[in-house]
């Protein structure tokens, strides 16, 4: 005990003792018997007990508060260190050197203040947080219903690790919200494009998705909804373009047809070349402004239509033309055009308006597109007929030649003839090969596609079967006069032998010349009897108006002409080697 509560004690016993001393002498000149004085006395110390007792309850009960306010802010404390995720701040030390409860609650109470304002801090972060997530999962979500005051934190757990996680959802929600709007942005840009092309208006086709886009700096819905109505006004509208961009091929496909049909000049075509020119062009190679417009379209159509009565009205004119264009395929690809005698009644009808001119022309279209096809199947044969054909002009022209006896007179362009018979010769040795590469392709083409190969009306295998036999009977008959050539030359031998003289040039050259000349008059009275006489090649051809099919007749007739021509030629060229090697 202290020297001042000593002091104090001393002084409250001195002033006690002097009191009770004052209290007897009182006594005494009252009076008081002894029996009063000991009541009086017990009294005094039962009221200075009671006293004594109030003071140590009401000591009891500050103690008692004390620790329980100590108690209660250790467990607050601790309670905030553990929602923070931190460790206890305060811990009581347990020795005898302790400080007093006062002291240790005045310890606690600032480090208690000191956590409460930093969980509000934390709070208040976690506040932040949760607002802007709730705000952008409202937007995402498409919920415009969002009040503040609905946030509610978890006080249970503000740890930093919390916070973190909160802050990750956060930076996720706003990196969706980033690509929703990047994606409205794509979607509304091609809204955008497709609405120019088809002549639409922008804004108030965004406003019918959401009212939203069509703000274009207030704050866009990115709800799924949007989106997917916003995808689905795009896959309507591309419908709508592929739709109208068809219709404007067709269109177009239509106008150059007329334009071909009808000659149309160069200077009309212009104005519409825009359109000519996407005829092929995919849907996303159209992006000029209004090109798929309706009101473009009706013009268009409205073009197509003033074609078509003008169509109308030289419908027969273009049927004339087709007719003729069909009739030039044909004479140029050596077929033989279907009978079509009827073509002046069908004029007529036209005329009349019996006939539907436009069916008509279908018709001569239908025949020119098969007639083009076919010519294309027989672009590579016609070609080897061309040459086969170039090579019998040569044989004939080499005929000819071999049976000309000036030929090899020294004169102006000797030379040059010369030289076009010793290539004329080459190529007739090649006739051979070219005759069969010629047949084995007509035979692959009839195969294939199950029909006769005809050259101006006749069998091209039957004008090569007929070549070939005519040039094996050629072959035959020079084989015959060579034969006959040495069996003369046995004979004048002999003559020599017997008669030793050698008989004149002149009567050896008539012996040699009797059977060519029988030869060639029987030759000359076949060909009397067909005056004039054909071209050797034209008797194997026949012109679509001369020959619309063929005929035994005129193949029998044909071949007779073929076969004189070949029996001349061949004597001449029997001829010309004589005269060759006797020279």
């Amino acid at each position: 005990m202290s020297n001042l509560q000593s002091e104090q004690l001393l002084q409250m016993e001195t002033t006690c003792g002097s009191l009770l001393y004052e209290l007897q002498i009182i006594w005494n000149e009252v009076g008081e018997s002894d029996k009063d004085r000991d009541e009086m006395l017990l009294e005094l110390e039962q009221e200075c007990l009671e006293v004594y007792r109030r003071k140590v309850d009401q000591a009891n009960r500050c103690r008692a508060q004390l620790r329980q306010a100590i108690a209660d802010s250790e467990a607050e404390l601790a309670a905030i260190c553990s929602a923070m995720g931190e460790r206890p701040v305060h811990i009581r030390q347990s020795d005898q050197n302790a400080g007093s409860l006062k002291e240790e609650l005045s310890k606690i109470v600032p480090q208690l203040e000191e956590m409460k304002k930093r969980k509000l801090d934390r709070k208040n972060k976690f506040l932040e947080v949760l607002e802007e997530i709730q705000i952008i999962s409202s937007e995402i979500n498409g919920s415009t219903e969002y009040s503040s005051s609905k946030t509610v934190v978890d006080e249970t757990d503000l740890s930093l690790r919390r916070l973190e996680e909160l802050h990750r959802q956060l930076h996720a929600l706003q990196t969706e919200k980033s690509d929703r709007l990047k994606q409205i942005q794509d979607h509304l840009c091609t809204l955008n494009s497709l609405c120019l092309v088809l002549g639409m208006d922008f804004k108030q086709t965004s406003s019918e998705v959401h009212p939203s886009l069509d703000d274009s700096e207030g704050c866009k819905n990115i709800s799924n909804d949007t989106i997917e109505r916003l995808a689905a006004a795009i896959q309507k509208l591309r419908e709508v373009k592929l739709q109208r961009m068809q219709r404007l091929q067709d269109l177009a496909s239509t106008m150059l047809e007329l334009w071909n049909l009808m000659d149309t000049p160069i200077e009309e075509q212009q104005m519409f070349q825009n359109i000519t020119c996407n005829i092929a062009a995919s849907e996303h190679e159209i992006t000029e402004p209004n090109t798929l417009s309706v009101d473009f379209i009706n013009y268009v159509e409205a073009e197509v239509s003033r074609l078509e009565e003008l169509k109308s009205s030289k419908m027969k004119e273009l049927v004339l033309k087709k007719r003729s264009e069909l009739e030039e395929i044909c004479r140029k690809t050596h077929m033989v055009l279907e009978a079509d005698s009827a073509i002046d009644y069908v004029i007529e009808a036209i005329d009349s308006g019996d006939v539907d001119p436009a069916c008509v022309l279908d018709q001569i279209e239908l025949q020119v597109a098969k007639v083009k096809e076919e010519a294309f199947s027989r672009k590579e044969i016609l070609e080897k007929v061309d040459k086969w054909l170039f090579a019998c002009d040569e044989e004939c022209w080499l005929e000819e030649y071999n049976r000309d006896e000036n030929r090899y007179n020294a004169g102006r362009g000797a030379h040059l003839t010369l030289k076009r018979a010793e290539k004329a010769r080459a190529l007739v040795n090649k006739l051979p090969a070219m005759v069969d590469a010629l047949a084995s392709k007509t035979i692959a083409w009839e195969k294939e596609r199950g029909i006769d190969f005809t050259y101006d009306g006749i069998r091209l295998l039957s004008m090569l079967e007929e070549y070939t036999i005519l040039r094996e009977e050629k072959e035959q008959e020079r084989r015959r006069q060579r034969d006959q050539k040495k069996i003369q030359g046995q004979l004048i031998a002999e003559q020599e032998a017997l008669y030793g003289s050698k008989p004149s040039p002149s009567k050896p050259q008539s012996v040699k010349k009797a059977p060519r000349m029988s030869t060639g008059g029987a030759s000359n009275r076949r060909l009397s009897m067909q005056a004039p006489k054909p071209d050797p090649l034209h008797s194997i051809k026949a012109t679509p108006h001369s020959r619309p099919t063929p005929r035994k007749a005129d193949r029998i007739h044909q071949n007779e002409q073929l076969s004189n021509y070949l029996d001349d030629g061949f004597s001449a060229l029997s001829s010309g080697e004589d005269s060759a090697s006797s020279t």
